[in-house]
């Protein structure tokens, strides 16, 4: 009886092969098996953008400049020649004769003769005080007369009275103690100012000080100076003759002390 025929045997190469086949299978069961992952989305890829250069502004050390339009030629007005003129002395007064001016004294106010000079004073708030001269009755006339307020502020005021009448209607030109000058008027009841205040660097403000003040009148027009200096020019014909005076005035509480001297009288010449 023959012995059953036993199973060939693999050679060794084909055993590894079919090891190696088991493996693949299991391993693609495996894989089967396993979740399937989803791939994540890939970077964002950042693309570099060129720097932006921005100009700087350039400076231009030195603009253009349009040709100049020239200026046209100025015409040039000779300027009225305003000095004062003057004729022969009618009066000179040195304040020494009592009976020349109007003269009084009270407790408020005086106006007293010193020497050689006439003094006003008032001790009264917003007072008004004027001595007047009898004679001569002036109509044409160039006078020059020194005031030397002695006491006097701000608004103060002291001055010439022109032409004056008995009804008290007269030209009233005024310097204040802050430097200005003006022309009052005093007619049928009515006070006007001719010319307003007018400010003047001939004009020394405060006190002590001293002026001289002159008036060329000839008709209806009179020119007003201050230390030689012109100030200005009134054309009036409502008073053509009158009597000199002098006045200050006080604007507030203070006293107010002005003196008058060297008073000289002319003709006015032709011109």
């Amino acid at each position: 009886m023959r012995a059953p025929l036993a199973a060939p045997r693999l050679s060794r190469l084909t055993s590894f092969r079919v090891m190696l086949g088991v493996f693949v299978s299991i391993s693609f069961a495996l894989v089967g098996c396993m979740p399937v992952q989803t791939p994540l989305p890939p970077e964002p890829t950042t693309t570099p953008q060129p720097a932006t250069v921005t100009p700087a502004p350039t400076t231009i050390w030195f603009p253009p400049t349009t040709t100049p339009t020239p200026f046209p030629t100025p015409i040039v007005t000779p300027t009225q020649d305003l000095r004062p003129t003057m004729g022969e002395i009618i009066l000179s007064d040195d304040f020494s004769d009592p009976d020349a001016w109007t003269l009084a004294r009270s407790p408020q106010a005086s106006a007293a003769l010193g020497v050689n000079e006439l003094t006003l004073a008032l001790h009264q708030p917003d007072g008004y005080l004027f001595s007047l001269r009898d004679e001569p009755l002036l109509s044409d006339f160039y006078l020059e007369i020194t005031a030397s307020p002695n006491l006097c502020r701000d608004a103060d005021e002291y001055g010439l009275l022109l032409r004056a009448s008995p009804f008290l209607e007269f030209y009233r030109f005024s310097l204040s103690c802050d430097g200005r000058a003006r022309l009052d008027k005093s007619y049928q009841y009515t006070i006007s100012s001719p010319q307003g205040w007018l400010m003047s660097g001939a004009i020394p403000p405060g006190a002590p000080s001293t002026s001289r003040l002159a008036v060329w009148a000839k008709g209806k027009e009179m020119r007003f100076y201050a230390n030689g200096e012109y100030l200005f020019t009134v054309s009036d014909r409502s008073l053509a003759s009158g009597n000199l005076g002098v006045f200050i005035r006080s604007a507030g509480e203070d006293d107010v002390t002005v003196s008058f001297s060297d008073l000289i009288i002319r003709q006015p010449d032709d011109n």
